[in-house]
């Protein structure tokens, strides 16, 4: 008797966490019957420790660099996975989504996208390390506890916030921030999504309602630019979470929230 084929699922982290963050989700949507990858970025080291010693390998990427990386993982893989995607992760997975590349998506905190307008002081507070510093658009820039704490941790213990940010945290280019800040100003921005497209997969948009780098106004924004399409979207919010929903001590729930949307979307 055949083995049925496990469909594949690509999860794609965003700035300033490594793609080995998402280990304990590759092993939950492996036990549920998937086909789980967490590649990087382009550039992007194999290790925590490696990321941090060169910063320079993925200085000045942009959102189009990031997402061309990845179309082509996906293109060569077998059947049309799903992608699950984080801040800018979420961001690039929309945008995926919407090109037909895939059967489904779910966008966590997504990066804010073109047509979006809510611009809290929280979400300009927590950009001020990529953007404090205009020479930052062609450099990688780390995140200080301190600002770690802000942009993701603070809806946690400070403990639990040092512990992630010693574990995880790693240099991220700057010229996407400055792409999403500037998308409502640049005709062809690389932060634009097809989000009229009836004919793609469907959508879950998953919001923290505390998340300070990716507020829930901006998430409930994003999906608001849904409102042309017929494909199903859908958002979940999770009440006091942050931007580290999908690495601190309650990743779980998020998780088995997406496992439960994907299985109830037969995807």
């Amino acid at each position: 008797m055949t083995t049925p084929a496990r469909t594949p699922v690509v999860f794609i982290h965003g700035l300033w966490l490594h793609a080995s963050s998402w280990g304990p989700w590759l092993d939950l949507f492996f036990d549920a019957g998937y086909e789980a990858i967490a590649p990087g970025w382009p550039g992007e080291p194999d290790t925590v420790e490696e990321a941090r010693a060169h910063p320079e390998l993925v200085a000045d990427i942009g959102i189009d660099d990031a997402t061309d990386h990845f179309r082509k993982i996906i293109g060569a893989l077998d059947g049309d996975p799903v992608i699950v995607g984080h801040s800018f992760g979420g961001l690039i997975a929309q945008k995926l989504l919407g090109e037909g590349l895939v059967s489904g998506a779910v966008a966590i905190d997504p990066a804010q996208m073109k047509g979006v307008r809510p611009l809290p002081l929280a979400q300009i507070r927590s950009a001020l390390p990529a953007m404090g510093n205009p020479a930052n658009l062609h450099r990688a820039v780390s995140l200080t506890r301190e600002a770690f704490r802000y942009g993701f941790g603070n809806a946690l213990s400070q403990g639990e916030s040092d512990e992630l940010h010693g574990k995880w945290s790693v240099p991220g280019p700057a010229r996407p921030v400055f792409q999403a800040a500037t998308a409502n100003f640049s005709p062809r921005s690389q932060a634009k999504v097809s989000t009229a497209n009836d004919t793609r997969g469907p959508l879950l948009i998953i919001s923290g309602t505390a998340d300070h780098t990716v507020p829930d106004v901006t998430t409930r924004a994003t999906y608001r630019q849904y409102r042309r399409s017929g494909a199903v979207t859908e958002l979940l919010q999770f009440e006091d979470r942050g931007h580290s929903l999908t690495v601190d001590s309650g990743w779980k729930e998020i998780a088995q929230a997406t496992l439960q949307w994907l299985k109830q979307h037969r995807l």
